[in-house]
């Protein structure tokens, strides 16, 4: 009977290590190597509290306590140095007063370091976890900050980290000329299907930085991580991108839902406790505008009536209607998509509540920016309509899947 028991032990133990993939992250990767590729090197680390090793152990302590290596400063993206700040708020510098390391804001008066914070840098160590969207900022700090390490000749290091949203899916059109901004930066997808350090040497080789610089490029690559992972298919922890993405699930339902979120229209969820997962008004019905979703028999997703009341900002006391989004199969659900399907139906049950007529001018810009066109805006008001956008948003995918491959650094 013991025997039985232990048998059914190791097959239960091989069964869970199967379901979740040890991965050791590029940060680890230097660590086991004791930092050997920085070794007695001057060090810019671009990094914020995502910066840990599988242990938790920030990136900055790791570096800092490193004997053979000098870490002179910190460089932070958007939301700061520990992920305090909200989605476009200025991040100031500071000097940590235990350290005495000066933390260099990448978000704010500059968006790319200057030749001054490098004069004494021998090597730029970039270590972020991103979202795998092209609209979060992390990857424009990383290209701009490619560039600067091109224009004053420094060595630019990418500890490499898993795509969240795998390295499979591809959505979206890439920017159109005059679309280009700092929440689309480059002429990507708006789901690229890359980790960081590929995406940085796609940037890279492809000339897609500013007059086609390019940097001398070092990607620390992981090991264990395969393309069809999502980060729960490993066993990382998450931590938090920003305070809107607590969760290693919340970037499916951010690509699903932001672009229309920036129209400030429609609740999806942000300011509540369920970021990204939901659409509603104080107009909509929620069993009727669930039954309308539900009906689109959608691939990979489902749709349930929702009542809610926001913990701060504009809709503050007062009750939303909706639908809130489940994801039933990853893999399956368009994410893009979503949000373009949830418009033709409020279209249809709403017609004098038009999307775009309730946005003023300003979050309209955001809204082309993000998709990176006003072309997709522009044929969808016509009359609402996924079919007529649908082609347009497909159109760059196969050629894009074609030229990423060039960069893939794990099968």
């Amino acid at each position: 009977m013991l025997k039985i028991i232990f048998i059914l032990l190791i097959i239960l133990s091989d069964t869970i290590t199967a379901q979740s993939q040890r991965v050791l992250l590029g940060i680890d990767i230097l660590e086991r190597d004791n930092f050997s590729i920085i070794e007695n090197k001057r060090i810019a680390l671009i990094t914020n509290q995502t910066g840990v090793n599988k242990k938790l152990v920030s990136t900055v302590d790791l570096i800092s306590k490193a004997k053979n290596v000098e870490l002179v400063a910190v460089f932070t993206p958007e939301h700061g140095s520990r992920g305090l700040s909200t989605a476009g708020e200025i991040v100031n510098d500071f000097i940590d007063s235990t350290t005495g390391i000066k933390y260099y804001s990448l978000y704010g008066k500059r968006t790319k370091p200057t030749a001054e914070m490098l004069y004494n840098i021998d090597a730029i160590v970039y270590d972020i976890q991103d979202i795998g969207c092209r609209s979060y900022t992390y990857i424009s700090t990383l290209g701009l900050a490619m560039e600067a390490a091109a224009e004053n000749n420094k060595e630019f290091i990418v500890l490499d980290r898993p795509n969240p949203l795998g390295g499979i899916r591809i959505e979206g059109n890439i920017v159109e000329d005059g679309f280009n901004s700092f929440v689309s930066q480059y002429k990507i997808p708006y789901v690229y299907g890359l980790t960081c350090g590929e995406l940085a040497r796609m940037l890279n080789e492809e000339g897609m930085l500013t007059n086609k610089v390019k940097c001398k490029l070092n990607v620390v690559k992981m090991t264990g991580w395969k393309r069809w992972m999502h980060y729960n298919d490993t066993d990382l922890i998450w931590v938090p991108t920003s305070t809107n993405v607590p969760y290693s699930f919340t970037p499916f339902y951010l690509v699903g839902t932001g672009v229309l979120g920036e129209l400030v229209t429609i609740s999806i969820g942000i300011s509540y406790t369920l970021p990204f997962q939901t659409f509603a008004a104080e107009w909509i019905n929620a069993d009727t505008l669930s039954a309308h979703m539900n009906a689109l028999n959608l691939r990979g997703v489902k749709f349930r009536p929702i009542s809610y009341k926001t913990n701060y900002g504009i809709w503050i006391d007062k009750v939303l209607n909706g639908v809130q989004i489940h994801i039933t199969d990853f893999n399956k659900v368009n994410l893009l998509e979503l949000q373009f399907y949830f418009m033709e139906i409020h279209n249809k049950l709403y017609p004098d509540k038009k999307i775009f007529n309730e946005a003023d001018s300003t979050r309209i810009k955001m809204f082309d920016r993000v998709m990176g066109t006003d072309k997709v805006r522009n044929d969808f008001s016509k009359q609402y309509k996924v079919n007529d956008i649908r082609s347009y948003l497909r159109k760059d995918v196969k050629a894009f899947r074609a030229l990423s491959k060039k960069y893939y650094l794990y099968d």
